[in-house]
């Protein structure tokens, strides 16, 4: 039984790096469901420490996937209505059965929200969805750094135990 959770564990650290990129997957939530799996096994002590660190940074890096590419948006300049078109286009993009939809329907959302609200400034709209481009970007690279990390623990774990498991 412990070895099928580690093993389930593992396939959760894979879908949490796999996801941080895809936003039809969940990223950091599934590699700390494979911490968690981890733990469940009877040969690893329980940490609640570490599970509680990781489920903390999980619920925050989570919120802020969010948030970020519209803050990048209105950091570059955009409006409320950039900011709607931002998380629309990523609504969007998500569902979308387009290539890179998840990178253009942001980008899009936020340059035609911005448009909506002025349409003669297309520097300004151009300049305020490459904010919103950037903002995912970031998002998706700190998501990705914390799926390694969480990876990194496991893995260190696993080798901590690897007498009690193998």
């Amino acid at each position: 039984m412990d070895l099928l959770l580690v093993l389930l564990g593992l396939i959760f650290m894979i879908i949490g790096i796999m996801g941080s990129f895809l936003p039809i997957l969940p990223g950091l939530s599934s590699s700390w469901v494979g911490l968690l799996l981890l733990y469940l096994t009877k040969a690893i002590e329980n940490n609640y420490l570490v599970l509680g660190i990781t489920f903390v940074i999980m619920v925050i890096i989570t919120i802020l996937d969010y948030t970020i590419p519209a803050k990048g948006t209105k950091r570059f300049g955009g409006s409320s209505y950039g900011i709607w078109g931002t998380n629309i286009g990523l609504i969007v993009g998500i569902l979308a059965p387009i290539p890179f939809g998840v990178i253009i329907g942001p980008f899009a959302g936020a340059f035609i929200g911005e448009m909506l609200y002025d349409t003669k400034d297309h520097k300004r709209a151009f300049k305020a969805a490459t904010g919103s481009l950037i903002g995912f970007l970031a998002s998706s690279f700190i998501n990705f750094l914390l799926c390694i990390i969480y990876l990194g623990i496991f893995l260190t774990i696993i080798w901590q135990n690897r007498v009690l498991l193998f």
